[in-house]
């Protein structure tokens, strides 16, 4: 197990170098280039350009500046935001937070309400409650975010106005200690329910075929045969084998949590790493994209390995061999 460990470890770190190195070529390479937009289009200074080119190292080839970039990664440094003027950990730092809680609030939320739904379902196959889900689960699931997030935002803050259009806090109440934290929480419902409502019901399809899959197995059946009871094989037996594609599911959302919410945070003018990425996708701010690149990289590798662990202790029969 631990040579299997180190194996994915080592692979991973690989992997993880080859995406940032993709990612890293394929934004140079897009068209624009953020020097001219700092420089301005109507005016634009040819030596000021030339100072900027310079200065930010855009004259070397693409291939001399990411061994540049390998080397200041090697030392702690993923470089400094060409619209902030920031280090960009620092920036990415602040980012973080607010991303992780809507995506990982909503996450949680989806899990629970879509796998119990699920469960249920495949439960009570063809009953009244497994048509009305499968078919609230298509409507939903083809529901684009940003159109629901506008249409929530429409019904309960613009006409009804219960919860606030957009923004993570009031800023003109000010608040602090638990009055912000409840203030955060407010903010958060409409975001959080438009993630919930749109990924809830992947979470179902897949809980509800996952069991009716186990359900149908031969050494269920044999199972029956014995005499045991419905409750105690789908607990100890169904239940256990159902899970793991939801694992599977649920480890590769984590891996996305970082920027698997730009619609979302751009709708509702959330501070998160979603508005971030687009920002500096649009302002073409190279450092800045490659730091979120490699963080969203790195969380991929990671969960894929956690994924690997939590997968052996579901299953007793899946071992992994040195």
């Amino acid at each position: 197990m631990k040579r299997y460990l180190l194996k994915r470890i080592l692979t991973g770190l690989l992997m993880v170098i080859i995406s940032v190195g993709i990612n890293f070529t394929l934004v140079r390479l897009a068209p624009g280039d953020p020097v001219r937009m700092m420089a301005g289009t109507d005016n634009p200074n040819e030596a000021q350009i030339a100072a900027l080119t310079k200065k930010f190292g855009l004259d070397k080839s693409i291939p001399e500046q990411f061994v540049i970039y390998l080397g200041g990664l090697v030392q702690g440094d993923f470089g400094y935001s060409y619209v902030n003027e920031r280090p960009v950990l620092s920036v990415i730092g602040e980012r973080v937070g607010p991303t992780l809680m809507v995506s990982l609030t909503s996450l949680i939320l989806a899990v629970l309400i879509g796998t119990l739904a699920g469960v249920r379902s495949a439960r009570k196959n063809g009953g009244l409650f497994d048509r009305i889900a499968c078919s609230l689960s298509y409507v939903f699931d083809s529901t684009p975010s940003f159109w629901l997030g506008l249409m929530l935002i429409l019904l309960f803050a613009s006409t009804l106005h219960w919860l606030p259009t957009t923004g993570m806090v009031n800023m003109r109440a000010g608040y602090t200690g638990l009055a912000r934290i409840g203030d955060i929480a407010y903010h958060l419902v409409l975001p959080v329910s438009t993630l919930v409502i749109i990924t809830c019901p992947y979470y179902f399809r897949i809980a509800r075929s996952s069991v009716l899959q186990v359900m149908s197995e031969d050494f269920i059946t044999t199972l029956r045969s014995t005499g045991m009871s419905e409750k105690r094989i789908f607990n100890k037996y169904v239940l256990r084998n159902a899970l793991i594609p939801t694992v599977t599911v649920v480890g590769s959302s984590l891996a996305h949590l970082i920027g698997g919410t730009v619609f979302i945070e751009t709708v509702f003018s959330w501070p998160g790493m979603g508005t971030l990425l687009y920002s500096s996708i649009s302002k073409r701010d190279y450092p800045m994209l490659s730091g979120i690149y490699l963080i969203i990289a790195l969380s991929i590798a990671v969960m894929m390995i956690v994924v690997d662990i939590v997968y052996s202790l579901i299953d007793p029969r899946i071992k992994y061999t040195d």
